[in-house]
């Protein structure tokens, strides 16, 4: 681990994963986005973390010729907005020895003076995309959360862990308070959806008091947007299915209940026929 020279202010971790309870890609472009330009502090060890054959590295053939492995990775980077130090947690969910890495990752935390951490990630739900993106909030203690972000669902919530998840419980063990946003994208949407990007990186923003550049994301958004709307318009059944989910959610946005997003998780299991999701907001 290379450690900042300077001492870091008040650094929150930024954690999001892919796979697991990131549909759309939604929360790991979030996370990219903060590390753009930012400075690397930890390199996770790859071959001990990662099934190769599960998640194969990508190749690059040029004119016949073999000519670049791309692994993946984990990392952890420095950036800075308005004075905050912030510490990015982003890259593929570990295959093997999470208690391990959840370990690993509160001894960095405690020696880079972390007092906060922050979970995102992206669920798929029975929204339309023609709405505000929902956001849920999780807190490791109450009065946590800020601006009326909704904590939930209620009751008890029983779904397959995500590395994030673990990660975060071994250091909020440790006493570092931490809150996790979860945006609802569309169970439709089988690609990008920056939407939720934004909606993610809004929250944050708020809940630490700095605005966060959000470069070309809101004309990515728009550009989507339209692209969805076009594709409802020239099916009537996809059209009738969006004017029921905008029904359902009626003009207030409402948390969803323990049981709905069980069954999207579970829906979702079944068209991925196993329990790691390649593509977790891939269409019905």
């Amino acid at each position: 681990m290379e450690e900042p020279v300077e001492a870091l202010a008040a650094p929150v971790m930024i954690a999001a994963l892919d796979g697991w309870i990131d549909a759309a890609g939604a929360a790991t472009n979030a996370a990219d986005h903060l590390a753009t330009d930012a400075e690397r502090v930890v390199d996770f060890e790859g071959d001990v973390l990662f099934d190769f054959r599960s998640r194969r590295p990508t190749l690059d053939i040029i004119d016949g010729t073999l000519t670049e492995v791309s692994w993946p990775g984990l990392s952890i980077d420095r950036a800075g907005i308005e004075g905050r130090d912030l510490l990015v947690l982003h890259g593929a969910e570990p295959d093997f020895r999470w208690r391990e890495l959840g370990d690993s990752i509160l001894q960095v935390c405690l020696r880079l003076g972390v007092v906060e951490w922050v979970s995102l990630g992206t669920i798929p739900a029975a929204v339309p995309h023609t709405r505000p993106v929902p956001v849920l909030g999780t807190a490791s203690a109450p009065g946590l959360l800020k601006h009326e972000v909704q904590q939930g669902p209620e009751g008890l919530l029983r779904v397959p862990s995500a590395a994030l998840s673990t990660i975060e419980m071994a250091v909020t063990g440790s006493g570092i308070p931490a809150v996790g946003f979860y945006g609802q994208v569309p169970h439709y949407v089988g690609g990008p959806f920056a939407a939720a990007t934004l909606a993610l990186l809004d929250h944050l923003g708020r809940h630490l008091g700095i605005t966060v550049p959000l470069g070309d994301l809101p004309e990515q958004a728009m550009t989507q947007r339209q692209r969805l709307d076009a594709a409802a318009a020239s099916d009537e059944d996809t059209r009738e299915y969006i004017e029921r989910l905008e029904r359902l959610v009626g003009e207030e946005q409402r948390i969803p209940s323990g049981d709905e997003i069980a069954q999207e998780f579970e829906r979702f299991l079944r068209n991925q026929g196993g329990d790691r999701p390649a593509d977790p907001a891939g269409p019905d």
